[in-house]
C-alpha cells in the first residue's frame, strides 16, 4: 500500500513539475498578492502615517507589511490547496483516470492521501519561498522563535487539509467545485482578519471569525513570527487548531465514505 501511496505523490509531483507556468507562479504571487492591501494601508494611513498608531495599538505589532504578508500567505496556502487537493478526484474524471484508480485493489481515500502529501511538499516549497522573498523584497524579517514558527505550521497543517479532504469528498458527486470555493475563500478573505485587525470589525463578524480554523493559525503564525510573545502567547491558538483540524479530517472521511457510497449505489463515478 506503501508503493501504492508514494505513486500518487510522485505522479502528482511530475504532473506539477511539468508545467513550467506552475512552478514560476510560486515565485511571482506570493510577492505580488499583499502589495494591494499593503498600497492600500499605507494610503488610509494618512501623509504621516498617523493611522499606524492606531494599527499598533489594535494588533501589538509595529510591521503592518508583515501583518499583511503573513495574513496573505496563509491565506493563498487555503486558496491552493482547496483549488488543487480540493479538485483533485475532479481533476482525475478530467483525465479520464478516475474509473480505473477507483477499481485498483487498495483503499480509495489513499488516491486522496497521496494528493494530499505531494500538495503538502509544494505548499511547503512555496512557504519558504514566500518567507524568503517577503524579507527580500518587503523587509519582512523574523522576530521569533524559528522552531515555534514551524510548530505552527504544523498545527495549520491538520485544520487546511482537513478542508481540503471535505471539498475532495464532496466534488465526487457534485461535479463542480469551483462555487464552493470561491464562496470559502471569499469568507475567509473578509472573516479571518487577513489584511487587516479582526477588532475593526463588528462584534457580529467577530463572532463568526471564530469558528473558521484559519483566524487561528493567522493569528497565531503572526505572533510567532512577528514578535517575540513566545509559546504562552499562542498556546490556546494551537489548542483549538488542533481541535479544528481533528474535526474536519473526520468530517471529511466520512463524507469520502458516504460519496463512495452514493457514487456505488447511482454509477455516477463516470459521469462528466
Amino acid at each position: 500500500m506503501l508503493r501504492a501511496l508514494w505513486a500518487v505523490v510522485k505522479r502528482e509531483l511530475i504532473i506539477f513539475i511539468r508545467y513550467p507556468t506552475w512552478v514560476v507562479a510560486i515565485f511571482i504571487w506570493p510577492v505580488l498578492f499583499p502589495l494591494p492591501y499593503i498600497f492600500g494601508g499605507k494610503a488610509l494611513a494618512g501623509p504621516n502615517q498617523v493611522g499606524m498608531v492606531t494599527f499598533s495599538r489594535l494588533t501589538g505589532m509595529s510591521d503592518y507589511v508583515g501583518f499583511v504578508a503573513i495574513g496573505s500567505l496563509l491565506w493563498m496556502w487555503m486558496n491552493m490547496v482547496l483549488w488543487s487537493f480540493g479538485n483533485h478526484l475532479r481533476n482525475e474524471q478530467v483525465r479520464g483516470t478516475l474509473e480505473s484508480n477507483w477499481l485498483s485493489p487498495l483503499p480509495r481515500i489513499f488516491l486522496l492521501a497521496g494528493a494530499g502529501i505531494s500538495n503538502c511538499l509544494i505548499q511547503s516549497a512555496v512557504i519558504f519561498i514566500s518567507l524568503l522573498e517577503f524579507y527580500l523584497f518587503l523587509g519582512v524579517k523574523i522576530q521569533g522563535n524559528p522552531l515555534l514558527i514551524l510548530l505552527v505550521l504544523l498545527f495549520i497543517i491538520p485544520s487546511i487539509y482537513g478542508i481540503g479532504l471535505l471539498f475532495a469528498s464532496l466534488v465526487i458527486w457534485a461535479k463542480e467545485v469551483n462555487t464552493m470555493v470561491f464562496l470559502v475563500r471569499g469568507i475567509m478573505m473578509i472573516f479571518c482578519g487577513v489584511s487587516f485587525p479582526l477588532t475593526v470589525m463588528p462584534e457580529w463578524m467577530q463572532v463568526v471569525s471564530k469558528w473558521i480554523p484559519i483566524t487561528y493559525g493567522i493569528r497565531a503564525f503572526r505572533l510567532a513570527y512577528l514578535t517575540k510573545k513566545g509559546f504562552e502567547a499562542i498556546k490556546g491558538d494551537l489548542l483549538i487548531l488542533g481541535i479544528f483540524g481533528l474535526i474536519f479530517f473526520i468530517l471529511g472521511i466520512l463524507a469520502f465514505a458516504l460519496s463512495e457510497r452514493f457514487v456505488k449505489r447511482k454509477g455516477t463515478l463516470g459521469v462528466y
